[in-house]
């Protein structure tokens, strides 16, 4: 379940990480009774649960009231990557001196947190080279100061105490949050430095684990199910929307996630993950495809499937089925295991679909697909 800025927020603030003052607006008439809380000019922020945000010019100031006006109603209208704002966050401008990037997911490849860090803040992580950020492994049970104070020492922050206690502060309050409520991934980008050395986190970004939320009754006010979502659920399937544009497909949730640490690792930036459990048929694939297919943004398709019994030839037809009547125009790179893989082969061998040995070889051509489409465009 992934949370939307103002709920993310409203999360941090129950762990002392500090954030600028903010109001949630439903309509233009509360945003005109908010605005009274706040002084011209403050920012405006739609709510929706992707990322891109700024370079979709779905954050923007606003200096006035008449502007208040026009940019509430524009933003509550404005598509990002597919999706209309739920909301409006009214929020405090601030005076930054630098922005840091924070994050802690859970890192399943390696069985512990990673905590990823970069003086570079307010761009996308995976833009940055690793000379621009620091990892860090974390243990399961949580941060440690002397973890943060490493993460601060190789920013280079440490001789600035202020600084350096505001972010060891921000990052083991950051730990305590994902351990307690059970997310794969806390997000701060940016946390700004202000001119006292103290640190604001100026967004938020939360995924819980779905398979955790039972254990979580206080969270259930934040659950809003996508269509997709919806559609998953119904099927039986295990679902989560990310902010990328590759689709991966598998059945078993440990072969679904080395999966998407793999994508990760190769540079690819997946959008969602589906893992339909169980046996693969021509029925299943084609579900997972329709699913798949109601997240616009999505430009390619990876399936791993695993299972020596697996008739690769049903899943073959299940793909082709989908094409056929028109489900999915995109790409699918398949790596499935399972008897009659060539014939399965064959039958692909006309279409939008292509098989490989090895998950490592569709990685790689669906990667080198989709930087051939971008260099074309």
């Amino acid at each position: 379940m992934r949370l939307l800025e103002y709920q993310g927020k409203e999360l941090f603030r129950q762990y002392q990480i500090p954030t600028p003052k903010s109001y949630v607006a439903y309509s233009l008439n509360d945003a005109k009774k908010l605005s009274s809380k706040l002084e011209y000019p403050f920012m405006i922020k739609s709510q929706v649960a992707v990322g891109g945000r700024g370079k979709a010019g779905a954050i923007v100031k606003c200096n006035s009231a008449e502007e208040l006006d026009i940019k509430f109603v524009e933003l509550m209208q404005k598509k990002i990557k597919g999706e209309i704002s739920q909301a409006i966050l009214l929020e405090e401008a601030v005076d930054i001196k630098k922005e840091i990037y924070i994050s802690l997911f859970l890192n399943r490849g390696k069985r512990c947190y990673s905590l990823i860090c970069s003086t570079q803040g307010g761009v996308d992580i995976e833009d940055l080279g690793d000379n621009n950020k620091v990892i860090i492994d974390v243990p399961v049970n949580g941060m440690s100061y002397h973890i943060a104070a490493e993460a601060a020492d190789k920013l280079h922050i440490v001789g600035d105490n202020i600084v350096a206690k505001s972010f060891m502060d921000f990052v083991m309050n950051l730990s305590k949050l994902v351990l307690e409520k059970e997310a794969e991934l806390g997000e701060i980008n940016p946390a700004v430095v202000l001119e006292n050395g103290s640190l604001l986190a100026l967004d938020a970004k939360l995924i819980i684990d779905d398979n955790a939320l039972f254990r979580h009754p206080e969270l259930k006010k934040y659950e809003s199910i996508s269509q997709p979502e919806a559609q998953a659920k119904k099927s039986g399937f295990s679902f989560v929307e990310l902010d990328g544009d590759i689709a991966i497909i598998g059945n078993g949730a440990g072969l679904v996630m080395s999966t998407l640490d793999m994508v990760y690792d190769k540079g690819g930036k997946p959008g969602c993950f589906l893992d339909f459990g169980g046996s693969a048929t021509s029925e299943t694939i084609y579900e997972s495809l329709k699913v798949i297919s109601k997240i616009k943004r999505i430009k390619s398709i990876l399936i791993n499937l695993f299972g020596g019994i697996v008739k690769t030839t049903l899943v073959a037809e299940g793909i082709i089925n989908a094409y056929k009547d028109n489900i999915i125009e995109i790409p699918v790179f398949a790596r499935i295991t399972g008897a009659e893989a060539e014939k399965a082969k064959e039958m692909l061998k006309n279409s939008k679909a292509k098989m490989y040995d090895s998950v490592e070889e569709s990685i790689e051509s669906l990667l080198s697909a989709s930087f051939s489409r971008i260099k074309d465009k």
